[in-house]
């Protein structure tokens, strides 16, 4: 993942999204059955390590490892936005505590994937953030 931006949707504009931070919002979210935090961020993908070609093939991994990493899921796909006539991506993500929201963001500008490294004859994959 590179290229790494906050992304304005439009939806944050209706009357369930209540801006509490800059690029932060809480809504009503009936799936964790409270209080729900959200950002959008966009991003390209490099094929070059093992990512999808474009929107339409947004790969499980470094995503995977970033939502376990900062705590979040991805609450939106934005389907109409991800159709594979780009190269960037778009997602929404949601936590119940801001504070992960707030650390998910600074990747920002970041570059971001998985790195394979052996360790006692064993391949081992880990997050790299920089």
């Amino acid at each position: 993942m590179k290229n790494i931006k906050i992304y304005n949707a439009e939806k944050y504009k209706e009357n369930e999204y209540e801006k509490v931070e800059e690029n932060i919002y809480k809504t009503k979210d009936n799936f964790l059955h409270g209080d729900c935090y959200v950002t959008s961020l966009c991003f390209e993908q490099e094929p070059e390590f093992g990512e999808g070609e474009d929107s339409s093939d947004i790969s499980q991994y470094p995503l995977e490892d970033v939502l376990d990493k900062f705590l979040v899921a991805v609450e939106d796909f934005y389907e109409d936005k991800n159709d594979g006539n780009s190269n960037i991506c778009y997602l929404e993500f949601s936590g119940t505590e801001i504070h992960n929201i707030k650390d998910l963001i600074n990747i920002v500008g970041k570059h971001v994937y998985n790195e394979i490294y052996l360790k006692n004859n064993k391949e081992y994959v880990k997050l790299v953030i920089e």
